[in-house]
């Protein structure tokens, strides 16, 4: 797993915790190429979390052909944002801010699968995904962000159990 440091103080935390369930992980910055995923040949990546905007100048990016390889992809906080701006979807500054637990009600999901339906998470945005990408559907959200949580089956799917648990291959 490639875990993609967009500037969050936790990428490092998310590479290890990864490890910690006996899955290779490799934390790699956000100016990666699509050649050097694809040389990887990752079973999935994670886009960290950041405190820029996506539309900051000078925030962090990634090369958009990266989400086109088939590769099953979590963005978590600005990585989710960064995900939903570059598959066509919408990220704004609602001015509705989230920093701390929030309560997020979460839809059936395989992205979710096993989760509680109601659960306490950590919020820290100023920006917020106000449309998913064409194909996504919406699976969590709080009061406060409707759209906490989106997944696209069709643009990633599942993958298989043998890739799913490298570890155990």
């Amino acid at each position: 797993m490639l875990v993609v440091d967009l500037g969050g103080q936790y990428a490092q935390l998310i590479a290890r915790r990864v490890r910690e369930c006996r899955v290779y992980s490799e934390l790699v910055g956000h100016g990666v190429t699509v050649e050097q995923v694809r040389a990887r040949n990752p079973h999935a990546l994670v886009l960290s979390g950041g405190p820029a905007s996506v539309y900051a100048d000078g925030a962090p990016h990634i090369d958009p052909r990266i989400l086109e390889l088939g590769v099953p992809t979590l963005g978590i906080c600005y990585g989710m944002q960064l995900m939903a701006q570059e598959l066509g979807g919408r990220v704004e500054r609602t001015g509705v801010s989230e920093f701390g637990k929030a309560s997020v009600h979460a839809e059936e999901s395989v992205l979710l699968s096993g989760t509680p339906e109601d659960q306490v998470v950590w919020m820290s945005h100023r920006d917020s995904v106000t449309a998913p990408p064409t194909g996504a559907r919406v699976v969590a959200g709080s009061q406060s962000t409707p759209i906490a949580a989106f997944e696209d089956a069709v643009r990633h799917p599942v993958p298989s159990r043998s890739r799913a648990h490298p570890a155990r291959d």
